[in-house]
């Protein structure tokens, strides 16, 4: 299974999980292998062992042994899975102006989704104490026992200090500098919790869920304009301080003296994000009524050949091209993926940045290059942060505190 550095927040003084039953659960949790048999072929476990194993966590409520069919002989085959009854992983996707939150089973299937619909400039605590009832309304709706929240993993539209969960300076969040978010979560579900940009979320959401080649370069654009960089062993890479993919603070080659967020001048957020095109149009980006109108009034723009629009759009694309071609050449990714609302106006975006990116990258760096937008869209982030979630249950740390945590 790929890795993923976690927050080192776990419980450490957990007993150690014993080497064969640790090997057996992992590869049922990440469903390398669904069967007894299968687990003692793989691993060389003798088969007496892999039992014994399979049997203690069955009687743990951890793994559940069903029929899968029957047999005119001998006996029936069966499948080894995770059991529902296990527990549940939530994971929050913040974004400027909406929220989405989700619950899932330990082995990344998704049991309910919503939506908190409030812009991140009203705070944390009141954004997240939403973001908290709303998890805790659809545990309590599908009959999830709210102290079998084995993981939270959040995804933030900012800067992250990964290793304390804390936003550091983000442009766009006022009031969010410093805030401890991953202890307010914590706090709340009594569970580990993962906080990280949102970005890296959807990068690894996209390598996983869509089946690309990596390594893999994923840049949003919306209200900010981040990449996430997944690498050939699926790690993110998030640089020393994870800082790494902030590229929408890199200065664009055409001076036009935009003052950004940030406080710097013509820095790519400023004049190629989402925000910034429908700022030059003059289309409101968060109506209150109608979460959809821009993305919609952009669409009928761009579809009647509107020449302002199309001037905007295609001059985005330009200088996203350029930065990125900045990336082909420093990180060499097989596979650039374009995910975010401005990324929906296919056509144009995609032949702006191909173009720009073909113009000023050699041969070696795009030759085998493949340029796309993400399948998965607004998901993205979600998918990412359940492929966190689970990967950590199922390290060494995350299935000793499974194994030990209180049944009943």
């Amino acid at each position: 299974m790929p890795k993923y550095s976690s927050e080192p927040s776990r419980d450490l003084g957990q007993p150690p999980v014993p080497a064969a039953l640790q090997t057996v659960l992992a590869m049922i949790g990440s469903g390398e292998a669904s069967s007894r048999a299968l687990i003692a072929r793989v691993t060389g476990l003798a088969r007496s062992t892999v039992s014994q194993q399979v049997d203690a966590l069955i009687a743990l409520g951890i793994v559940e042994e069903q029929v899968i069919s029957e047999s005119v002989r001998g006996r029936p085959p069966r499948r080894l899975s995770i059991s529902p009854g296990a527990g549940t992983i939530a994971v929050v996707d913040v974004d400027a102006t909406a929220t989405q939150v989700a619950i899932a089973d330990l082995s990344g299937a998704v049991v309910a989704r919503g939506i908190v619909r409030m812009p991140v400039d009203r705070g944390p605590e009141e954004l997240l104490g939403a973001v908290v009832d709303e998890i805790r309304s659809m545990l309590a709706a599908h009959e999830l026992d709210p102290c079998r929240v084995r993981q939270v993993v959040a995804g933030l539209p900012a800067p992250v200090d990964f290793q304390r969960g804390r936003v550091v300076r983000p442009p766009i969040m006022p009031g969010w500098d410093g805030y401890a978010v991953g202890d307010h979560l914590r706090e709340a579900f009594k569970a580990p919790v993962v906080v990280d940009n949102d970005v890296n979320l959807m990068a690894l959401g996209v390598a996983a869920q869509e089946q690309t080649d990596t390594p893999l370069l994923f840049v949003k654009v919306a209200a900010g304009i981040g990449a996430g960089i997944v690498t050939d062993d699926g790690v993110v890479l998030r640089g020393a301080d994870g800082a790494a993919g902030d590229i929408g603070h890199i200065r664009t080659s055409v001076r036009r003296d935009v003052v950004c967020q940030c406080g710097k001048l013509d820095c790519l957020e400023s004049v190629a994000s989402y925000r910034a095109v429908l700022a030059a149009l003059g289309i409101d980006s968060a109506p209150t009524d109608d979460p959809r109108h821009a993305s919609r009034e952009l669409a009928r723009l761009i579809a009647d050949s509107d020449a302002q629009a199309l001037f905007r759009i295609r001059q985005a694309a330009t200088d996203l091209g350029e930065v990125i071609a900045m990336l082909i050449h420093t990180l060499n990714p097989r596979t650039l993926v374009l995910g975010g609302p401005l990324s929906e106006l296919h056509d144009e975006v995609l032949s702006g940045v191909r173009a720009a990116v073909y113009e000023r990258a050699l041969p070696l760096a795009t030759r085998k290059l493949t340029i796309t937008t993400s399948q998965l869209g607004a998901d993205a982030g979600i998918a990412g942060a359940v492929v966190v979630a689970t990967r950590e249950v199922f390290s060494a740390e995350g299935m000793a505190q499974l194994l030990s945590a209180p049944r009943g």
